[in-house]
C-alpha cells in the first residue's frame, strides 16, 4: 500500500511549450496533473480530465493556481511572480526550461524580471520566449524526475 501523499502538479499552460507538456504526461501520469490555461488557448481536443480553461485576465491563471495549491505540490510556470508566491506556501516550483525556483534566489529573479520589463518599455527585447531546446528538455526532465522520485515515490 502506498502511503505517499497524493501529489498535485499545476501547469501554467498558456506559455508552456508542447514538448514540455508531453514530458509531463509521460513522466507524471501517476499523479494528479492540471493544465491551467485561459480560454484563448482553448482546444476542443484537450482532455477535459487534465485541462481547466478559465476566463482571460492578466493574472487569472495565477489566481486559480494560488487558490488550489498546497505544501508539497508542484507548479510548473515561466512566471517568476507566481513562482515567488507559491514558494511562500511551501510549494515546489520549476520553469518549463528546467530552472528550479527557490527561496534563496527568487528575490534576484524578481529583480531581473523588473529590469527586463523596464527595458521592454523602452523598446528593447521585442521577441517572445525562444523555442524549447534539447538542453531545456533535458534540464526540465531531470528536475521533474527529481521531484517525482522524492515526493511521489515514482519516476
Amino acid at each position: 500500500m502506498n502511503n505517499m501523499k497524493k501529489i498535485n502538479i499545476f501547469v501554467d499552460a498558456d506559455a508552456c511549450p508542447g514538448a514540455i507538456k508531453d514530458l509531463i504526461l509521460e513522466y507524471a501520469s501517476h499523479v494528479n496533473i492540471r493544465f491551467i490555461a485561459t480560454y484563448n488557448h482553448y482546444s476542443a481536443d484537450a482532455d477535459q480530465s487534465l485541462w481547466t480553461f478559465i476566463d482571460e485576465g492578466s493574472e487569472a491563471a495565477d489566481l486559480y493556481i494560488m487558490n488550489r495549491v498546497y505544501p508539497g505540490d508542484l507548479v510548473i510556470t515561466q512566471d517568476i511572480g507566481l513562482a515567488s508566491l507559491v514558494l511562500a506556501k511551501g510549494v515546489y516550483a520549476i520553469s518549463p526550461r528546467g530552472k528550479e525556483y527557490n527561496q534563496d534566489t527568487i528575490e534576484t529573479s524578481l529583480s531581473f524580471r523588473y529590469l527586463y520589463q523596464e527595458e521592454r518599455k523602452k523598446g528593447r527585447f521585442h521577441s517572445g520566449p525562444k523555442k524549447a531546446s534539447s538542453h531545456d528538455l533535458d534540464a526540465f526532465s531531470k528536475l521533474l524526475t527529481k521531484f517525482l522520485t522524492k515526493n511521489a515515490g515514482k519516476n
